[in-house]
């Protein structure tokens, strides 16, 4: 369910200000905690460390990601894969 239009996307001023002081060719991963920020333009050309829980995904915002949620590109659970025996024997006649 989308946020209201009247309270406008949600964007943490704290990070905004951090990638105010940094130029954009600057390779620094700024550590991110907040992942319900909505991605701005000002955020594109940044590598951002959106935390999943455990460590921090280094996130490269581009234009197609305004709009969305830091939290979308940093995954929380782990896929393993389907399969059990059938699908081990596959994977390794495969290499």
């Amino acid at each position: 369910m989308s946020r209201s239009l009247k309270k406008g996307p949600y964007v943490n001023l704290r990070l905004i200000n951090k990638l105010k002081n940094l130029k954009a060719e600057d390779k620094t991963v700024i550590k991110v905690w907040d992942r319900a920020c909505t991605i701005t333009p000002e955020m594109v050309g940044f590598t951002l460390g959106v935390h999943n829980g455990k460590t921090h995904i280094p996130v490269y915002v581009v234009e197609n990601m305004v709009g969305h949620r830091l939290g979308e590109f940093s995954q929380t659970r782990k896929f393993p894969g389907h399969g059990g025996k059938m699908a081990k024997t596959q994977a390794a006649a495969k290499k």
